[in-house]
């Protein structure tokens, strides 16, 4: 079965976790990911346990890295250098899309800019993802998934009411970014088979994520009203939130969004009068009367299990969700159902479950290609079968220290062009 992006091959110069997101889905879809690391790879700060095999190789077993690079192949090279750089870019000469998500100055800094790729390549397709863009006055700023959150109005609307803004969980600005990145990739492959051009796509983390923000944004600009961080609650749906059920930290989600469904909501909790008292009958007396009603809420909820309320509720056309923390996942009847968790077995972990991409085909499959891949483990492949390297100019490249086998040197180390 094919898979729609095979015979692109894409250079991933990405780090961290936006850009090695949009670079994996591209990999699932069925393009070639060549992953372009540096010659060093930090080993984890808590080290995993020892893998059968593998005791003195932490630097493949990081499972946050072994997750965001799968379906890649992998080599080193030492980009700052003039034989890695010129390596690079004959790389970049038999490829179609080069993606980086470096501080605006990087790629100036070595030298390869979009007109120094396209010297290699004229159709080359380069991915930019910067924090805040290439131009204006924070260009050359830096930043991780929590500064674009704060900087995005993000973190102002998530947490309660006492004015403190909050953090969203795990790497939301990430993935958003990531998931973008990957669909301005695909257009801009379409546009080049289409015309025969190339070009480089410029996507800001940052406009990613006030992609989100439409109603809050809109709440200002016709009303003049700056929206407050609510918690669980709704700006007009009521109830909504999460309840206590049995069992030490154990919750369900739910929410109503008319007065039909709270009646219904009355029956399962067995508090029928509840739809007819003037406090809570019509949505505008519920919602100035929610911690009277959250606590009669909870004191159905609080006697069952979170799946055993969300049933209830969810058969009688409440909206609920079991509040699940990340280990009940694997097990979750739907997740196993639907084959969420996909086994890929990596040569120095042994098998894990990886999550498949949020989208499926009816005709082809976006499964992840491969494990993650450990240092430098194609080396051979893109070296000698893509580029068609002799072995003598093997050796030299790794005598001069541009190509490496194994990792060298400390990350900060390798931090040092991006500084200057």
């Amino acid at each position: 079965m094919r898979k729609p992006l095979e015979g692109v091959r894409v250079v991933d110069l990405t780090h961290v976790v936006a850009g090695p997101v949009a670079s994996f889905t591209l990999g699932d879809l069925g393009a070639e990911v060549i992953k372009v690391e540096p010659p060093y790879r930090a080993a984890p700060a808590v080290a995993t346990p020892p893998v059968a095999g593998a005791p003195d190789r932490p630097h493949n077993r990081v499972p946050l890295f072994n997750e965001l690079n799968r379906s890649k192949l992998g080599i080193a090279l030492d980009l700052s250098s003039g034989p890695g750089r010129d390596l690079l870019l004959r790389l970049v000469a038999v490829s179609d899309v080069v993606m980086e998500n470096f501080s605006s100055r990087v790629l100036g800094n070595l030298r390869l800019e979009y007109e120094d790729l396209r010297a290699a390549r004229p159709d080359i397709i380069l991915v930019s993802m910067p924090a805040f863009g290439r131009s204006g006055p924070y260009r050359d700023r830096t930043a991780h998934g929590p500064g674009i959150d704060a900087m995005s109005g993000l973190s102002h609307l998530t947490g309660y009411g006492d004015g403190r803004p909050g953090k969203p969980g795990n790497f939301f600005c990430d993935y958003n970014a990531g998931l973008l990145a990957a669909l301005a990739t695909m257009a801009a492959v379409r546009h080049r088979r289409r015309t025969g051009e190339g070009q480089h796509v410029e996507c800001a983390m940052l406009e990613g994520e006030l992609q989100i923000l439409g109603d809050a944004l809109m709440d200002v600009t016709m009303n003049g009203r700056v929206r407050q961080p609510l918690g669980n609650r709704h700006p007009w749906m009521a109830p909504h939130g999460v309840y206590p059920c049995a069992g030490e930290d154990r919750w369900v989600a739910l929410a109503c969004r008319s007065d039909a469904e709270f009646a219904a909501l009355c029956d399962v909790i067995e508090r029928p009068e509840l739809a007819h008292d003037p406090r809570y009958a019509a949505l505008p007396a519920r919602y100035r009367n929610q911690d009277a009603l959250d606590a009669l809420i909870g004191a159905w909820t609080r006697h069952r299990d979170e799946y055993e309320a969300m049933d209830a509720l969810q058969r009688a056309g409440v909206a609920a969700g079991a509040v699940l923390d990340v280990g009940q996942l694997h097990a979750d009847p739907q997740h196993v159902a639907r084959r969420f968790f996909v086994p890929v077995a990596h040569p120095e972990t042994g098998p894990a479950p990886l999550p498949r991409v949020a989208f499926r085909f009816a005709r082809m499959s976006a499964e992840p290609e491969r494990p993650a891949p450990c240092f430098a483990q194609h080396t051979d492949y893109v070296l000698r079968e893509l580029l068609g390297m002799a072995d003598a100019e093997v050796r030299e490249l790794e005598q001069s220290g541009a190509v490496a086998r194994d990792p060298r040197g400390s990350q900060e180390e390798g931090r040092e062009v991006a500084r200057k």
